[in-house]
């Protein structure tokens, strides 16, 4: 599976909290976009993430990028209003480490 979009996206399992952490950034070439063109891009990565979770078979797969696609839609109105430091790493702490349906999605993964 491909990843597209506007985010980079990476797993951690902190040994000092023992939490599993879910990394989202922001690619170099969108934090050069001008607003009205960041704004667009989530959109269309919003509309291809939810056809991608239609077309996905594997459940644990599927249910990654409905995260995924949840945490953006909650991102989107902070790149509209540009409140948002594209430079800096979000990091969202998803549970104690342990399997989680981002392994196989992002184990299989490559960025574009």
């Amino acid at each position: 599976m491909e990843i597209q979009g506007p985010f980079t996206i990476a797993v951690n399992d902190n040994s000092e909290t023992g939490l599993r952490e879910l990394h989202m950034g922001f690619k170099p070439a969108f934090q050069q976009q001008d607003l009205q063109s960041r704004v667009t891009a989530v959109k269309k990565y919003l509309t291809d993430l939810q056809k991608d979770i239609e077309a996905e078979a594997d459940a644990n797969n599927q249910q990654g990028m409905i995260t995924i696609m949840q945490i953006t839609e909650q991102l989107l109105p902070h790149i509209e209003s540009d409140q948002i430091p594209l430079d800096e790493t979000i990091v969202i702490e998803i549970g104690p480490i342990q399997t989680s349906p981002f392994d196989d999605l992002l184990a299989s993964a490559t960025l574009k």
